[in-house]
């Protein structure tokens, strides 16, 4: 590569990001953050936290997310997290859990509906669990469904 080309930064947004505001029940992305996402300086999202969304026209990512703030116990494991913010999402209820963000932050790792999560890159959640000294939150497989077992 010539020295004077500049370097292009990548978007985690594609054709696999799935786009507009779902429906009761619709499909939205999981996301963890990549390393363009400064976790230090973040007022929003915490180490942790569950994060779902949809792409937007303009290539941003509208994210709902929840980091159990306060501690709940029902929302110790992170799929439980992933559900409180899609259920969010789904209602459009009012939270400050909510952002537009640039599609370089965060990278999509799996689809949740109203059947269950599937995580295509479970390593990066693994990843972030990790960082975020919250691998025991981590769920037991790579598909959650929710409802009777």
């Amino acid at each position: 590569m010539a020295e004077d080309t500049p370097v292009k930064e990548l978007s985690t947004y594609s054709k696999d990001t799935p786009v507009g505001h779902p429906n009761f029940g619709g499909r939205a992305g999981v996301f963890v953050p990549t390393e363009a996402f400064d976790l230090g300086a973040s007022t929003t999202i915490r180490k942790g936290a569950g994060i779902v969304g949809f792409g937007n026209p303009d290539g941003s990512l509208t994210v709902y997310f929840e980091a159990n703030r306060f501690d709940e116990t029902s929302l110790h494991k992170w799929e439980n997290k992933i559900r409180k913010a899609y259920d969010r999402l789904i209602a459009l209820a009012p939270t400050v859990s909510k952002a537009k963000m640039d599609a370089r932050t965060l990278e999509l790792i799996g689809y949740i509906d109203g059947v269950g999560i599937t995580l295509r890159h479970p390593e990066r959640l693994t990843h972030w669990l990790t960082i975020s000294n919250a691998l025991d939150t981590a769920p037991e497989s790579a598909v959650i469904t929710f409802g009777r077992k």
